[in-house]
């Protein structure tokens, strides 16, 4: 496991904070073709924390008040939306050779950063 992908999961393990994330999705795009199989792991790792978090958050907001759920209900779609987005373009990585891998990974990377920024915002809610 390189020193990277072992940061990048104990980030996402240890709930990364806003500027974590960053360093992750930062990780995500210094990957290079040739370390394709290497960023595709990784990638999907945080996909699956994301998919992790999503149902933490869940759990957390069943327990709080009529109006705290009913808000949360909106951030859920939404943050259910970005996961798939992020899930696309993952994919969409996944599928990207030469000349096209730079563009796939930073798609991935934005789309990822983009769920996350919006899993820290209903964090937040929730406090």
């Amino acid at each position: 496991m390189t020193p990277v992908l072992r940061a990048g999961i104990l980030a996402a393990l240890l709930g990364a904070s806003p500027a974590m994330a960053a360093e992750t999705w930062d990780n995500v795009k210094a990957y290079t073709v040739e370390k394709k199989d290497e960023a595709m792991a990784y990638s999907k790792k945080l996909v699956r924390q994301s998919d992790r978090e999503i149902k933490q958050l869940e759990r957390k907001a069943a327990k709080s008040s009529d109006e705290v759920k009913a808000n949360f209900q909106n951030d859920v779609k939404e943050l259910k939306v970005k996961r798939a987005e992020a899930s696309k373009k993952l994919d969409e990585m996944g599928k990207a050779s030469g000349a096209a891998w730079d563009e796939a990974k930073d798609g991935f990377a934005d789309a990822y950063k983009d769920l996350q920024d919006s899993y820290h915002k209903a964090v937040k809610k929730l406090k």
